[in-house]
């Protein structure tokens, strides 16, 4: 599947369904039409819902995209922030808004657009189009069901969705524009440079006068109790029926391989592949019949001088044939394509042999002389090459049909004999998985796994479940894959006593209190720099500006930036959590040369895709407050979408 994906890519871009827009991805149109309201709605747009689960997937999304981007170098606690979670559920809300107003305006795509499109998605891949230069439906529903699981009407439906959403997007970004004057502030800005130095105030200065009190670690704890709760968690086992699973209990046979090749003979067929050259000697079709004799016979006249030396067509071509966009070339048409030249031309091509070069043909262009000058036979591919694709194709139609018939069977056996699940798996073949530590809620960031879902984390967590330690009902975790699970232990929610977390709390205190320590001598040494400049103890100057901050910390390059710098020298103070306290002397300003007409155009093109950024999202937050949207539960609640 994954050589497939690489080699494939637009189609599977398609199926993914995902429109990259700066600022946020777009969803299809299934995701928006999910209904309900429980415990695990999150927010409303527009009176749909955004589950807890819709969050944890949006948010495993994403740090699979930066694990993929940063490799070795992905740290995923540098994510797992309240600011990052925050933002993924504002990105799920821009999209429903988004997606809201498409349904409510009845945007939509035109047939011809959307057939176009899907056409330019799967004309590359081997053997979806036919000979005759049409669709295999069969193997474009095949391939959309076993890489999408959607079949060819909803894949057109999400399509024609997504497209019409970036039909959208693009009417509102492309009218963002820079003007002159405002390029040349941004960049005269962006270029501006100040001599800076630094008298940095760390923690480690302040520690050691710190003292730490019983009291205060107590105190501490018990403001703080919920970063010290241990939600209920339990041992669980679960059997899993998906096709994978019925895979491994059917089998093809070498006559079945056969029968389905003999069967679907064209579609292991390469065409027959010509390529062919003319001449053309030019007559209006409605000039005069003495202009159109003396045409055929300058176009005879030539064909008797290449009767006599075949060898030569491609100079004569160049020398004689009046067809200006083929005669530089030899006459050379290219590999010919039913159906692309006009009839009596094409004919003729069909009918020769390689070398072989016509009589006149007449067409409305004139009279032609055309020769093959390379002719690859049509091939079928043999059985031994392509036996273990179809072997495969069969296996898992044959196992998609008995997954079919046995979920009746899955279904009562786990609800009829609920206090094992061993029963259903020595019946269908199954095999009995177990997981530790699983919570009430999904696990966002973790390994994908069928337990790691909201609806069967729900059923094995209910009450029944945990009290008798009965199997859950079948539950549809992913389309055609049941999942049925059992608690086999479980340990309550409680709190960590104060005695195990107690060093890592009066670690915290004191940070906190000696940043404190550094924040009011920084403060008191800024007010009398300010009133008695005095360099002494800074840093050597450093050249900072908007495109160069020299590594400086982000709120530090933003404080010494935005600073007013109308008298000189000028003094700001920046607190650094975890770090301490700086003062930041700012000594000098340099005004940048003036930009050239390249440099201005560059970067008036890149203020312009900000402005269009913007626009999109001031556009959203309109869309947002059309949508009514509701927030009916804080992320700070929502444990669930914490990365673990």
């Amino acid at each position: 599947m994954f050589e497939f994906i690489r080699t494939h890519q637009k189609l599977m871009q398609i199926l993914l369904a995902i429109l990259i827009i700066p600022s946020f991805v777009f969803v299809g149109v299934q995701g928006y039409e999910s209904m309900g309201d429980s415990a695990t709605t999150l927010a409303k747009v527009d009176g749909k819902v955004v589950t807890q689960q819709e969050f944890d997937n949006a948010l495993r999304r994403q740090l699979d995209q930066y694990r993929q981007r940063f490799g070795e170098q992905f740290d995923q606690k540098m994510f797992d922030t309240p600011e990052f979670r925050q933002s993924v559920l504002d990105n799920l809300i821009a999209q429903r808004a988004v997606t809201s107003e498409v349904v409510r305006g009845h945007l939509t795509v035109s047939d011809a657009a959307l057939q176009k499109a899907i056409l330019d998605s799967i004309k590359d891949i081997p053997g979806m189009i036919t000979p005759e230069g049409k669709v295999d439906i069969e193997r474009y529903r095949a391939t959309l069901a076993n890489n999408s699981g959607l079949t060819p009407e909803g894949f057109e439906q999400t399509m024609r969705h997504d497209m019409a959403v970036q039909q959208l997007v693009s009417g509102i970004q492309g009218t963002a524009f820079a003007p002159r004057t405002v390029t040349k502030l941004v960049t005269d800005l962006t270029e501006q440079e100040r001599d800076v130095q630094e008298l940095a105030m760390p923690l480690q200065q302040f520690v050691a006068n710190v003292k730490v009190t019983d009291e205060m670690v107590k105190a501490y704890y018990d403001k703080n109790a919920k970063q010290y709760a241990v939600p209920e968690q339990a041992r669980i086992e679960y059997v899993v029926l998906d096709a994978k699973a019925i895979e491994s209990q059917v089998s093809v046979t070498d006559e079945e391989v056969a029968a389905f090749y003999k069967s679907n003979a064209t579609r292991y067929t390469a065409p027959e592949e010509r390529r062919a050259s003319h001449i053309l000697v030019a007559v209006n079709k409605d000039a005069k019949p003495a202009d159109k004799a003396a045409a055929k016979a300058k176009a005879e006249a030539i064909l008797a001088d290449l009767k006599k030396a075949p060898g030569t067509f491609a100079q004569v071509a160049k020398a004689k044939s009046e067809d200006p966009g083929s005669a530089e070339q030899g006459g050379d048409l290219g590999v010919i394509e039913k159906g692309s030249l006009v009839p009596s031309v094409e004919q003729s091509i069909f009918a020769l042999k390689q070398g072989e070069i016509s009589n006149v043909v007449e067409s409305e262009f004139g009279y032609h002389l055309i020769t093959v000058t390379s002719l690859k036979p049509s091939v079928v591919k043999p059985l031994d090459d392509v036996k273990t694709d179809i072997a495969a194709d069969l296996k898992k139609q044959k196992a998609g049909k008995k997954y079919s018939e046995v979920v009746e069977t899955f279904t009562n056996t786990v609800y009829e004999q609920a206090d094992s699940l061993k029963p259903v798996a020595d019946k269908l073949g199954l095999k009995i998985e177990t997981a530790d530590n699983v919570t009430r809620t999904p696990a966002a960031g973790a390994a994908p796994a069928p337990y790691n879902n909201a609806k069967f984390l729900t059923a094995v967590f209910a009450d029944d479940a945990v009290k008798n330690k009965r199997n859950t009902e079948a539950v549809e975790v992913a389309p055609s894959t049941l999942v049925s699970g059992r608690i086999v232990e479980f340990k309550p929610a409680s709190q960590q006593p104060l005695a195990n977390v107690a060093a890592q709390i009066r670690q915290r205190v004191t940070m906190e209190e000696a940043l404190k320590a550094a924040k009011a001598a920084g403060e008191a040494k800024l007010a009398a720099l300010k009133k008695a400049d005095d360099a002494t103890g800074f840093s050597p100057v450093q050249k900072v500006s908007r495109a160069n901050a020299q590594n400086l910390p982000q709120p530090v390059a933003r404080a010494v930036l935005k600073a007013d710098v109308s008298k000189l020298p000028a003094y700001v103070g920046v607190e650094l959590p975890g770090m301490g306290y700086g003062i930041y002397r700012i000594g000098a300003v340099h005004q940048p040369a003036a930009a050239d007409e390249a440099r201005l155009a560059s970067a008036r093109e890149q203020i312009g895709n900000i402005v269009a950024q913007q626009d999109m999202l001031n556009y959203v937050e309109v869309l947002k407050e059309k949508a009514k949207v509701k927030i009916m539960r804080p992320l700070t609640d929502a444990k669930a979408g914490d990365a673990q």
